[in-house]
């Protein structure tokens, strides 16, 4: 039988013709791989205490915020919902560790949540209409604009169950929950519990151009840059812009849509105006059992990633983000669901190379929940162009470079 094998030669791994007994080159490559998930996750688990103390004080100096421990099954909002602890605490029995408000964009970059307290019995708004005013709280003569697909306003109205204090002008307008404002209320609690914690040899607040609030964590390794990200976790209901899965598609199986809906979403205050939504748990569940069927899905992911950091984008803060190869790993799985497709290493994990190159060539890649919405439309083109033609040349020669 002949197939596609990856042959060691040197220092690099070349993708050749050849009989299936000589499966060996992708050792070497697994071990990079398996050393990137231990600085990894060293790295994820220094930066979980700093921010988990820095976030209890948080929470401490304002009961509006949670610390980062209270996210998902934790969450005190619903800590009144026996049924969906029991369901949920069920459905992640026996899973891999799983840190629901850490997301590791690239190794020195992460995105973490911080759960908000006091916002429970979240509705779906359904009656538009306009607003007049800047997120200074000043009166506009023409309306604010539309929120993009994966974005929406958020009206404190919209919870059954809400505190006082998110009806106070220091982050509503009109009935409005505005995330510029709540990002400069949290901004200025990070700051002041910095220092209350003596975390100021750790932990330094970045200079933003926007509200956004990022602060450099030193590990003992190496700078990590974290995106501190206020989140309403909205376990209750599925949004009505997530208009999945598609008609007629095979993967992921319905049990899985079924447990997938079930677990809700998240809403993030990263813009002036309106929120982002986040399908975080959704995702992870998606990549729990990915191989169920002993196929090498995650194992064509972990390649790629480490390609990608070391060889195609690599930097502190490349264009593409582990976020974008999940997107495509989500999009390849769907367009090929069989078992068979996924048996064999080097078809599968060109497949998915070739993938990343079509999105990033074209800057253009679907959010996996909300298709409307392009992941890559304020990307850096120059970026992503120079991206593309480091896959383009490896699709020519594969090959895996080690040095």
């Amino acid at each position: 039988m002949v197939e596609e094998i990856a042959i060691a030669i040197g220092g690099e791994i070349r993708l050749l013709k050849g009989p299936s007994n000589l499966t060996f080159g992708v050792y070497q490559l697994c071990l990079m791989v398996e050393q990137r998930h231990y600085l990894v996750s060293k790295a994820v688990e220094e930066v979980q205490k700093i921010i988990q103390q820095l976030t209890t004080e948080i929470s401490y100096k304002a009961t509006r915020f949670q610390a980062i421990s209270n996210s998902g099954i934790h969450n005190e909002n619903i800590k009144d919902q026996p049924a969906l602890l029991a369901k949920w605490s069920a459905m992640l029995r026996g899973k891999r560790p799983f840190h629901p408000s850490i997301q590791v964009l690239a190794p020195s970059q992460f995105l973490i949540t911080v759960p908000l307290r006091g916002l429970a019995g979240y509705r779906e708004c359904q009656v538009r209409h306009w607003r007049y005013y800047t997120v200074h709280g000043a009166k506009l003569l023409s309306s604010v604009r539309d929120p993009e697909e994966l974005h929406q306003w958020l009206e404190v109205e919209q919870f059954s169950k809400s505190l006082q204090q998110w009806h106070e002008t220091d982050v509503n307008i009109e009935g409005d929950l505005v995330p510029a404002k709540v990002l400069i209320v949290f901004r200025e609690l990070v700051e002041k519990s910095i220092i209350s914690c003596n975390l100021s040899s750790k932990v330094t607040v970045l200079e933003s151009f926007s509200s956004v609030v990022r602060v450099a964590v030193e590990t003992s390794e190496s700078q990590v840059e974290v995106e501190l990200v206020p989140a309403v976790e909205i376990p209750t209901c599925w949004p009505e812009k997530a208009r999945w899965p598609r008609c007629l598609k095979r993967w992921p199986s319905q049990e899985k849509v079924q447990c997938i809906k079930s677990l809700g979403f998240d809403l993030l205050a990263r813009s002036n105006y309106h929120w982002q939504l986040c399908f975080s748990r959704a995702e992870h569940i998606l990549m729990e059992g990915l191989d169920e069927d002993g196929g090498c899905r995650m194992k064509c992911f972990r390649v790629m990633r480490q390609m990608k950091e070391d060889v195609w984008c690599a930097g502190n803060k490349p264009v593409i983000t582990a976020y974008h190869l999940q997107t495509v790993l989500f999009w390849t799985c769907e367009k090929y669901p069989r078992t068979k497709d996924w048996r064999c290493f080097p078809e599968a994990f060109l497949r998915l190379v070739q993938k990343l190159h079509k999105c990033v060539s074209q800057h253009f890649l679907k959010h996996y929940f909300v298709k409307n919405t392009n992941l890559l439309k304020y990307a850096n083109t120059s970026d992503l162009d120079l991206m593309a033609s480091k896959l383009a040349v490896f699709l020519e020669d594969p090959v895996f470079c080690l040095d």
